[in-house]
């Protein structure tokens, strides 16, 4: 349970803020770290503790911030040395992988497929940031459809158009439930999904 001022989420607030920087929300002019900000404030909302609430704050270091002479594996070694390995273990469960366990070069769906199926096998902290990602990020596509007199400005914003991001929240959702993840932020998940539906008719 996290309460009060915490150095180490004040910490992993600045580590995120350094790796993102100059980052921006796809199809926005907002700060990327606005997304991971948004993400621990929905955790703590729902009483997380704070390695939870550290692994959702840094959930996309790794798949997005690879560049400027860090190495993936420079940026896991930072998080471990830094937070903790149970705090990376998490990060590394609801990170997209590029390759598999052969080293071959997935898909982007081949990407979301390996995502959805690791799910299984994630901790109930992944899985929890999991939520919470996909709660704020399909909330901040609802809020942007609510306020636009031309959706396909949003939609447009993503390589799967509107019907493919519609499928992907539920996708998560769903596999999620599959899981037997019945946490309580599931059915703010599930709102959200709908929501998402209704608004890709």
């Amino acid at each position: 349970m996290t309460r009060g001022y915490s150095d180490r989420i004040n910490h992993a607030l600045a580590f995120a803020a350094k790796h993102h920087d100059r980052q921006v929300r796809k199809g926005t002019r907002l700060p990327y770290l606005t997304h991971p900000a948004n993400v621990a404030i929905i955790l703590t909302r729902y009483d997380q503790d704070e390695d939870t609430v550290i692994a959702g704050i840094l959930h996309d270091v790794v798949e997005d911030c690879v560049r400027d002479g860090f190495t993936r594996d420079m940026l896991e070694q930072r998080i471990a040395d830094k937070f903790s390995s149970e705090v990376l273990d998490t990060v590394l469960a609801v990170t997209h992988r590029q390759l598999d366990e052969e080293g071959i070069e997935l898909s982007a769906e081949e990407r979301k497929d390996d995502y959805l199926a690791r799910l299984a096998a994630a901790s109930e902290p992944a899985r929890w940031v999991c939520a919470a990602d996909k709660i704020h990020s399909g909330s901040s596509i609802i809020a942007d459809l609510t306020r636009t007199l031309d959706p396909d400005t949003v939609w447009s914003r993503f390589a799967v158009g509107r019907l493919g991001t519609v499928r992907w929240y539920r996708r998560v959702h769903d596999r999620l439930r599959e899981v037997g993840f019945k946490a309580p932020i599931m059915d703010e998940f599930r709102d959200v999904a709908e929501q998402l539906e209704r608004f890709g008719r």
